[in-house]
């Protein structure tokens, strides 16, 4: 998009670097054949993929192993109504290896309601979209200064 339309398209990298900055986003999936959005938290492992930690009961296991999902996470500034937005969407599976399991619990997301017997989650990182929007027009068709990131 051009300058003048208010916002720029990310490349994966700084996609990534945002992802990474920023503690909670929101799972889209398939639920019952209806769309499902579930805010949780995330870390991402070294090759950009996102990585969720419930438990293993969990409806959300069964609803989203073997199926393609999508997270969004985001930080926006209404005053200066600047800001960003990432998805990330790709095929999500249950860690089942168990040594990856163990470096994950090591190095993993540590969830924010802990249960018994909990897996890890990973989304592939096959599509990563993100975009910047750098100020807006403000109240009376002020134009607002960009802010960065």
């Amino acid at each position: 998009m051009h300058a003048d339309d208010g916002f720029r398209e990310l490349d994966r990298q700084e996609c990534l670097r945002l992802l990474a900055a920023v503690p909670v986003g929101r799972l889209v999936y398939t639920r019952q054949a209806l769309p499902a959005v579930l805010p949780l938290n995330f870390s991402l492992d070294g090759d950009g993929a996102v990585l969720l930690r419930t438990s293993a009961s969990s409806p959300l296991v069964k609803a989203v192993d073997g199926a393609i999902v999508a997270l969004e996470a985001d930080e926006v500034d209404p005053v200066s109504r600047s800001g960003w937005s990432v998805v990330v969407t790709g095929l999500a599976t249950q860690v089942t290896d168990p040594q990856e399991h163990a470096r994950l619990l090591r190095t993993g997301p540590r969830s924010w309601a802990p249960g018994p017997r909990e897996i890890f989650l990973r989304i592939e990182a096959e599509l990563v979209t993100g975009r910047q929007l750098y100020g807006g027009a403000g109240p009376f068709g002020v134009h607002l200064p960009a802010s960065a990131p």
